[in-house]
């Protein structure tokens, strides 16, 4: 089978177990700020099984894609991404061990047809400060499971992942206990960080063998299920959720206990086909194919690049298609990032042209019995994906000859933190890629290279704040004053819209006069009371805030695609531009093109008052507001 099926033998497979199949979630959460994105199975579960009711009831499943940015410097490797997507079960005060764990085992051995006599698991050693029992009962059933499936299966007495490198596997053993570093799951990690009031308990992780002969015992040392090498996989883990933390910070037993199961959709595939790569299976494999087609080279002597690539375009496809688009902020920098780092890879693989439309349509077939639930935007994907490809590459190749001149013209032929900024600042080419492409050409970088960069763009803001101060007086009259916060008013009414309309509403005109301000925008329907009156409460509230109001002046493509400041003209802007921000630079509110003037900080605007909305023209709506 391949992962599309295995994916649905799964969710049939509980089903069949009185199992609610269930959507799964957008990889960007919209009501968690604690993290970018859905980073596990059990993210989007996490209330429910802290003890909220389920509207579908006591038994979950769904396949859940998630996305961990954290593992980006790890992809490479034949078996770490950044994407993956998670096959999950939940039991909300309903079954337990006995049930899990011999279902479990049944689908790898009996639907997906994984050897048993390959499968190993792990079990909690328990915890005698806090007087929690090892986990003899998860042990036992499974020693019945594999004695059902043909295999004498022995537990072995490994107390840490340390003993066990010294002391590896016996023959016949199948079942190994550790301690909280490997088996104990609580929101916090750790037994002693276990927060209070809250479920935990240990879990039973669940790995494939790929054979003696793939563990380099040499850099690993002797091979266990826990062990780092190429030996043992983690397919699956299931977390049983029958602790909760009190007071005192002693543990006692949950009355109504959980399951939560996750097993890797791509680990359980790679198993399935007898490959510790999982590269090489359905979701990736095209995709590798494709590259040594466009690059004439062979995955087997490009494999990081490869790897790469076909990981970071697969999450690039999956957000895109969920409706992100590039930015410099949060969510949407990660996704330029993965983008960035894809191309930057296909040039070393001698890549020269735009070729993220020859692959995009490969991952899109392979997600293609995804729900359209999540992925919203299918169409529009592969077009915001080629746009960007298209920006950097003409980013790339204009600070690529920028930076070789500034090699030739430094007498050590030292690039240091300045040189950096400068790429950045005027030419847009971004930090992370100088370094990185420092290092791929082996141009030297000062040892201090990140702090000088700090300091020039600390400076550079130093900079802009004490010349705003002068621009903003300038002397205008009474009339001239009103003005003036009717402009900066006009700023935060555009971002209020965006915020509250969404990111498809762009200007579409203006007119300021010393009594109000107008703002013309594309939109096809009246705004109802409540939309107006969010927009109002928007803009108020940062007014309230006092946020600081600052320029500078920018290449215009920096500023459009990397600061992803907004502007109505963009042909016919000058090379540099005037770009105004409101807050926190990193993190502004509203960022613009404009010739300004403004207020210094938004605290002087008064309060702000929605007068009408009406229509102005097909398609597009008008706002006139005034200042009270």
């Amino acid at each position: 089978m391949n992962a599309s099926e295995i994916r649905q033998k799964f969710l049939e497979f509980q089903e069949k177990r009185g199992h609610k199949v269930i959507a799964p979630a957008p990889l960007v959460l919209e009501n968690d700020p604690t993290t970018l994105f859905t980073g596990s199975g059990m993210q989007p579960l996490l209330p429910y099984l802290l003890g909220q009711p389920h509207p579908d009831g006591t038994r979950l499943t769904d396949s859940q894609p998630s996305l961990r940015l954290q593992d980006i410097e790890d992809v490479g490797d034949p078996r770490h991404t950044t994407v993956f997507e998670m096959l999950g079960n939940w039991s909300l005060g309903d079954y337990f061990k006995k049930e899990q764990i011999p279902a479990f085992f049944e689908f790898l051995t009996e639907v997906v047809g994984l050897d048993p006599h390959k499968i190993y698991v792990t079990c909690f050693i328990g915890n005698e400060k806090y007087g929690i029992p090892k986990d003899t009962e998860a042990a036992e059933i499974w020693q019945e499971v594999f004695k059902k499936a043909g295999v004498d299966a022995k537990i072995a007495e490994i107390g840490s992942a340390k003993n066990g490198d010294e002391r590896g596997i016996k023959e016949g053993e199948h079942i190994f206990f550790y301690d909280d570093k490997e088996n104990w799951w609580s929101r916090g990690g750790g037994i002693d960080s276990t927060p209070i009031g809250d479920p935990c308990g240990p879990d039973s992780e669940v790995f494939y063998d790929f054979g003696e002969d793939k563990q380099d015992i040499e850099k690993y040392g002797k091979s266990h299920p826990a062990s780092d090498g190429a030996r043992f996989m983690e397919i699956g883990n299931q977390v049983f959720m029958q602790y909760r933390r009190k007071e005192d910070g002693t543990f006692e037993e949950l009355e109504k206990k959980n399951v939560d199961f996750g097993g890797g959709l791509e680990r359980i595939t790679a198993a399935s086909i007898n490959s510790f790569d999982v590269f090489k299976i359905s979701l990736l494999k095209p995709i590798i194919d494709k590259l040594e087609e466009l690059s004439g080279k062979s995955y087997d002597n490009n494999t990081d690049e490869m790897r790469i690539i076909a990981d970071h375009l697969r999450g690039a496809y999956l957000l895109t298609a969920q409706g992100l688009t590039p930015s410099n902020k949060q969510q949407g920098y990660a996704l330029r990032r993965l983008i960035r780092r894809a191309v930057l890879k296909a040039l070393d693989l001698g890549i020269a042209q735009d070729f993220i439309s020859e692959i995009i349509p490969i991952i899109a077939k392979n997600y293609a019995d995804l729900p359209d639930s999540i992925l919203t935007h299918r169409e529009s994907a592969i077009a915001v994906l080629e746009k960007e490809e298209r920006a950097f590459r003409q980013t790339l190749n204009k600070g690529l000859k920028e930076m070789h001149k500034m090699v030739k013209l430094d007498t050590d032929g030292v690039l240091d933190g300045k040189d950096l900024f400068k790429l950045q600042d005027t030419y847009g080419f971004p930090f992370e890629v100088s370094v990185e492409e420092a290092y791929r050409q082996s141009i030297e970088l000062s040892k201090n290279y990140k702090e000088e960069f700090d300091a020039a763009l600390a400076e550079q803001r130093e900079r802009s704040k004490t010349a705003s101060k002068g621009m903003f007086k300038g002397g205008l009259e009474d009339h001239g004053e009103t003005s003036t916060k009717y402009h900066t008013a006009t700023h935060l009414t555009f971002a209020a819209l965006r915020k509250v309309l969404g990111k498809d509403i762009h200007q579409q005109g203006s007119n300021i006069t010393p009594e109000r301000m107008r703002l013309d925008f594309n939109f096809d329907r009246k705004l109802t009371p409540e939309e107006k009156q969010a927009v109002e409460d928007q803009v108020n509230e940062w007014i309230k805030a006092d946020l600081p109001v600052s320029f500078d002046t920018f290449d215009k493509k920096y500023a459009r695609d990397e600061l992803c400041a907004e502007g109505m003209f963009w042909d016919k802007y000058d090379d540099q531009v005037k770009v105004y921000t409101i807050g926190d630079f990193d993190h502004p509110v509203s960022r613009e093109i404009c010739g300004g003037p403004h207020v210094e900080h938004t605290g002087v605007l008064g309060h702000f008052k929605i007068k009408k909305e009406e229509s102005s023209s097909a398609g597009v709506r008008r706002i006139k507001a005034i200042l009270e």
